[in-house]
C-alpha cells in the first residue's frame, strides 16, 4: 500500500465512524440511582455514550456507555489484582479520553477511590509539574499513580518520589484481571477525591459520597431542565469539578451523549469547540469560564462570514461558571456570533464549587445574563463619598439554589443578613462535601452544622437569586477600606489592548510596611519609553476609577499563573512575584 492509499484508508475509516445517538428510544432518568455505579449500569443498557475527536472536530472514537461499563468492570478487577481494596485511592492523571474513563469508572467498581490529577500546563514546566503531582499523591496517599504513556517521564518520577507504584495506561492494560465478585456500591461511601483547581502547596482533597454526587447530578439536572434530544458538547478538563462532575460524570447519570475536545487543543484552536456544536445536530449544551467565551470573541475578526461557518441555533444553554462572570465579554460574545443564531438568553450563569460537589446555584434556563448595578461603597463596606462621582460594578445573577440545596448570607458576626446586603455565601444540603480528606481541622473550619463557608461573598435578592462579587481572600484591604482585584484589573482592562487575564491585582507590603495594591500586568511593547508611558498610562487609570495608588509591574506576556481550571490564581501570582520567579520588566524611574 502506498503512503497516499493508507492516508485515503484512514479518511474512509473515519467517515465510517458513526457518533453514538441523541436518543435511543429509551426514558431518561435524573440521576435517581442510590450510586453513581447504579447509574452507569442503568446507562450502558442503552445506546448513548461519549464521543472523542481530533484538534479539528474529527471524531476519532465512539465510546459507548456500554462499552465504557464492560472496561470500567475489566479496569475494577485488573485494581483488585494489583491489590486495590475498598477504600484505597488510586490517582489518575486525567486525560480526556477512554482510557481515563473506564479507569475513573473501575475504581469506584472496585470500591476505590478515583483521584484525578491534571495535566500539565504552559506555566511552570516539567519540575513544578512533578512537584505538583507529588504534593497532591502526598495529600491522596494512593495505592498507585496510572497515567497517559507520554506523560512517563514526569510521572513515573512523581510516583517514585512519593513512593507509590506508577504505570502507564498501556502498562495497566496488560494486568490480568482478578477472577473475583466486586464489592457491592455503598451510597454512603466516598466515590472519589477531587483536588480543587487552586490545591497547590496546601491540597484539599474534597471526599465526596455516591449520595452527595447523585444528589448534585440530579439537582443540577433538573435545574438546567434537560429534555429528550440534549447533546453535551465539552472542552473542560476532566481534572476540574465543572470538567468532572458537569460533563463527565452527569451524561452518565442522566444518559446523554457527549462530544469531546482535549482542553489542549481548544486552547489552540478555540473555534474547534463552535466548529463542533455547528456540525453536530443536537448540540444544544455546552459550559465555558468566562474566558473562553473571550477568546472565541476574539478571535473572529470582522471579515469572517461568522454566518456561514457556524450555526449555534440549536445551542440551548451555554452555561458560564467558574470564575467570575463578566457581562461585558458575554456581550462581546453575543455580538460576536448572533449572525450565526446563537442567543443571548441561551446564557445560563451558575454557582458552584468542589466542597458542594458542583452546583449550589443555576439561573432557570431562558433568562439569560441578569445583572445589577451595585455601588462601589457598597462592595467596600464604607459610607458613600459624596465628594467623588458615584461608581458602580455590575454584578451578575448566578441564579436560585438547585433542588436539594439552601444558600444563607451570613455577617461578621455570622448571624443571616437580609436581603442585599453583602457577607459570606453559606450553602448546605444533600451534596456538601462529606470532609476534605485528612484533614478534620480545614473541615471544621468550614463546615459548621452541616452548613458550607464557600469562602465567597455575595448576596441574595427578594427572590433568593444569588450575587456573587468575590472572594473573601482576594479582597485587598487598604487602610481599613475594601477593595476588589476585580475592580482594580477592569480598570487596566479598559486601556487599549487589554483582555481579561492580562493583570493580576493584590496587596503588598511597601518600605514603610503599609499595605499598597500591586498590579502586574502582560506587557507587548519591547520599546523602553513606550513601556514607561504604558507604566503611568495604567497607574492613572487604576487612580482615577478606585482613587489609590498602586504599584504597577509590566511582566513579559504568558507570565502570569492560571490555575488548572484556566482562572488566573492571584494568590500564586503573589507568591511567584515576591519571591522573584515573576521577574518584571525593569524600567528607568
Amino acid at each position: 500500500m502506498t503512503v497516499l492509499e493508507a492516508v485515503v484508508d484512514r479518511g474512509a475509516a473515519r467517515d465510517a465512524l458513526v457518533a453514538t445517538p441523541n436518543d435511543d428510544g429509551r426514558a431518561r432518568r435524573f440521576a435517581d440511582f442510590p450510586t453513581f455505579c447504579d447509574a452507569l449500569d442503568f446507562a450502558a443498557q442503552g445506546l448513548r455514550g461519549f464521543n472523542f475527536h481530533d484538534p479539528r472536530g474529527t471524531l476519532v472514537r465512539p465510546y459507548p456507555f456500554s462499552e465504557l461499563r464492560a472496561d470500567a468492570l475489566i479496569a475494577a478487577r485488573r485494581l483488585v489484582a494489583h491489590g486495590v481494596q475498598p477504600g484505597d485511592r488510586v490517582a489518575l492523571v486525567a486525560e480526556t479520553g477512554p482510557e481515563f474513563a473506564a479507569l475513573f469508572c473501575g475504581a469506584m467498581y472496585a470500591g476505590a477511590w478515583p483521584v484525578p490529577l491534571p495535566l500539565p500546563t504552559s506555566f511552570g514546566g516539567k519540575e513544578n509539574y512533578i512537584d505538583q503531582l507529588c504534593v497532591q499523591l502526598g495529600s491522596s496517599d494512593p495505592r498507585m499513580l496510572l497515567f497517559p504513556g507520554e506523560l512517563a517521564t514526569m510521572c513515573a518520577a512523581a510516583a517514585e518520589r512519593h513512593g507509590c507504584p506508577g504505570l502507564t495506561w498501556e502498562a495497566f492494560a496488560e494486568v490480568a484481571p482478578a477472577d473475583t465478585a466486586l464489592p457491592d456500591p455503598d451510597p454512603d461511601a466516598i466515590s472519589y477525591l477531587q483536588y480543587s483547581s487552586g490545591s497547590t502547596r496546601f491540597p484539599h482533597g474534597v471526599a465526596v459520597t455516591h449520595r452527595a454526587l447523585m444528589a448534585n447530578l440530579a439537582g443540577h439536572a433538573h435545574g438546567m431542565g434537560f429534555v429528550e434530544g440534549d447533546r453535551c458538547i465539552s472542552w473542560l478538563p476532566w481534572y476540574h469539578d465543572m470538567g468532572l462532575v458537569g460533563c463527565f460524570l452527569s451524561p452518565i447519570a442522566n444518559q446523554m451523549s457527549a462530544d469531546y475536545l482535549r482542553t489542549e487543543d481548544f486552547a489552540r484552536r478555540p473555534l474547534a469547540w463552535l466548529d463542533l456544536i455547528s456540525r453536530n445536530q443536537g448540540a444544544s449544551l455546552s459550559y465555558s469560564p468566562t474566558f473562553g467565551y473571550d477568546i472565541c470573541a476574539r478571535r473572529i475578526s470582522s471579515q469572517t462570514h461568522v454566518a456561514e461557518r457556524f450555526d449555534l441555533s440549536r445551542w440551548r444553554i451555554a452555561g458560564n461558571g467558574a470564575d467570575m462572570i463578566r457581562p461585558d465579554v458575554m456581550q462581546g460574545f453575543v455580538n460576536a456570533f448572533a449572525p450565526a443564531g446563537f442567543k443571548a438568553a441561551a446564557f445560563l450563569p451558575s454557582y458552584g464549587l468542589a466542597e458542594a460537589t458542583l452546583a449550589v446555584t443555576i439561573m432557570p434556563p431562558g433568562e439569560g445574563i441578569r445583572v445589577e448595578l451595585v455601588e462601589e461603597e457598597r462592595l467596600s463596606g464604607t459610607p458613600r463619598d459624596l465628594s467623588r462621582p458615584a461608581r458602580y460594578r455590575a454584578i451578575v445573577n448566578c441564579g436560585v439554589a438547585v433542588r436539594g440545596m439552601e444558600v444563607q448570607i451570613r455577617g461578621e458576626d455570622d448571624k443571616p443578613v437580609s436581603h442585599h446586603h453583602i457577607g459570606k455565601v453559606w450553602c448546605r444540603g444533600s451534596s456538601v462535601m462529606h470532609s476534605y480528606f485528612r484533614d478534620p481541622e480545614s473541615t471544621a473550619a468550614c463546615m459548621v452544622d452541616g452548613w458550607l463557608d464557600t469562602g465567597d461573598m455575595g448576596y441574595l435578592n427578594a427572590e433568593g437569586y444569588l450575587f456573587i462579587v468575590g472572594r473573601a481572600k482576594d479582597m485587598i484591604i487598604i487602610n481599613g477600606k475594601n477593595h476588589w482585584p476585580q475592580d482594580i484589573e477592569w480598570a487596566v482592562e479598559q486601556l487599549p489592548g487589554f483582555h481579561q487575564g492580562d493583570i493580576a491585582a493584590f496587596s503588598v507590603e511597601a518600605e514603610n510596611g503599609e499595605e499598597t495594591p500591586a498590579v502586574l500586568v502582560h506587557c507587548r511593547v519591547s520599546d523602553p519609553a513606550e513601556r514607561l508611558k504604558l507604566r503611568e498610562a495604567i497607574r492613572e487609570k487604576v487612580r482615577a476609577i478606585t482613587g489609590m495608588n498602586c504599584v504597577v509591574e509590566l511582566v513579559p506576556p504568558r507570565t502570569l499563573p492560571r490555575t488548572s481550571s484556566g482562572k488566573l490564581s492571584r494568590s500564586k501570582a503573589k507568591k511567584l512575584y515576591l519571591t522573584g520567579e515573576i521577574e518584571p520588566y525593569q524600567l528607568a524611574a
